[in-house]
């Protein structure tokens, strides 16, 4: 469990991570040394929302449906959102789907 202040710590490093796939990556350096629970939990989440987001592309580009893109890019979006909103108020809360999925793979990154 994180403490107030290790969540006040990480804050930033939180947000960082959510705002690109480049944002991700330099949170990762940003919370090398010492490393902070909160900023890790937001930085394995952030980065599992990114890399799905590029899968997702690479997949609907082979479809002709414009229903399927829309729904792919929403679905990402609200996941977006969703770990977004998390860091910025402080809380621990898994996306849901992929946020456990995430927190495992990503479990040596962060």
């Amino acid at each position: 469990m994180s403490t107030t202040e290790q969540i006040r710590e990480g804050k930033s490093t939180a947000i960082v991570a959510y705002l690109t796939i480049i944002g991700a990556i330099i949170a990762i350096f940003m919370n090398s040394e010492p490393k902070n629970q909160f900023a890790s939990f937001h930085i394995k989440q952030a980065l599992g929302i990114h890399i799905l987001y590029f899968l997702l592309v690479a997949l609907i580009s082979g479809f002709d449906s414009w229903l399927i893109s829309v729904a792919f890019w929403i679905f990402v979006f609200i996941l977006w959102v969703y770990g977004f909103i998390g860091a910025i108020q402080g809380r621990k809360t898994i996306v849901p789907l992929v946020g456990e999925y995430f927190q495992k793979w990503f479990k040596n990154l962060a």
